[in-house]
């Protein structure tokens, strides 16, 4: 590892850091270290990057602003890839926007509210990146990244760059191919429409007052916890079954959102884990029904 760390150094292909806390890279504050965090500077460092990793047989997890995942407290072994500064970038092209994976997909929809460009105003909640946008299939209020997405580039695990349009990416609810393939996005393709900026601004800002007055933004929490099951609200479910307020440790079911499980101090991913338990348990004894988690959870357990 220490020789493959230094040609990565020795070649400048990005930020390496030893040993590093994955608790200041999630926005659940949560997770213990990786044996590495490496921040490429660009594609084809990235690249460079994963074909090393391939050749050498070290294992890798790709993180973004990691506002959708939950990192173990022991930490993840191997690499931990992160798409940042290098993969910061967005151009528009008439209606059409090309982003990198590292960019911020709040700043994105706010972007293109103000170049008058309508389809991405559901994204001006969502904490995450672009790439973690289209892995996850991000969406809110009734849309999604697959009702406007054209096309990305992708690194697969053998170095080799490939471009997935609309039906590569077999997205449904929450989901992509790259569930199955492992990949990292290394920049999207959206398809927007021509719209009235100050009604996509009206739009926009009622969306946020409303996430203000009902999500917990204040405390360190990770989005929604479960998906939505088919024809009902995991957060209605939650709370009907008398959850809210509920704690392990220093994780407790958002008093404001129900579907939110907030850090209220130095929680740990065990605390999450044994909520999240607890929920399942309690919503499938009272109602039938199964929540699947909607947080992706990761590393060394």
């Amino acid at each position: 590892m220490e020789a493959i760390l230094a040609e990565i150094q020795r070649n400048d292909w990005g930020q390496v850091l030893l040993q590093e806390p994955l608790a200041k890279h999630t926005t659940w504050k949560i997770g213990g270290p990786a044996d590495c965090l490496i921040i490429p500077r660009g594609k084809d460092q990235l690249v460079s990057t994963i074909l090393l990793l391939k050749e050498h047989g070290i294992p890798w997890t790709s993180l973004g602003r990691g506002s959708n995942m939950l990192v173990s407290d022991k930490g993840i072994r191997g690499v931990v890839i992160k798409t940042g500064a290098g993969l910061d970038y967005a151009r528009f092209e008439g209606a059409t926007v090309v982003a990198g994976a590292g960019y911020s997909f709040i700043k994105l929809a706010v972007m293109a509210g103000k170049e008058g460009l309508t389809g991405l105003e559901f994204a001006g909640g969502i904490p995450g990146t672009v790439g973690g946008a289209v892995y996850m299939n991000a969406g809110a209020h009734g849309s999604d990244v697959s009702r406007i997405f054209k096309s990305a580039v992708i690194v697969r695990e053998t170095g080799e760059l490939v471009t997935y349009g609309p039906e590569d990416m077999a997205f449904t609810y929450r989901h992509s191919v790259l569930h199955e393939e492992r990949g990292i996005v290394v920049e999207a393709t959206f398809e927007l429409a021509e719209g009235n900026r100050s009604e996509i601004e009206s739009v926009m800002a009622a969306y946020k007052e409303r996430r203000l007055n009902t999500q917990p933004l204040q405390l360190a929490c990770a989005g929604s916890v479960f998906r939505n099951p088919a024809g009902d609200f995991a957060a209605r479910l939650i709370q009907e079954a008398g959850l809210k307020g509920l704690r392990v440790g220093a994780a407790e079911v958002s008093q404001q959102h129900a579907n939110f499980i907030v850090n209220t101090g130095q929680a740990k991913a065990e605390d999450v884990l044994t909520l999240m338990a607890q929920i399942k348990r309690t919503v499938n004894e009272r109602y039938g029904i199964e929540l699947v988690p909607e947080v992706l959870v990761v590393g060394e357990r």
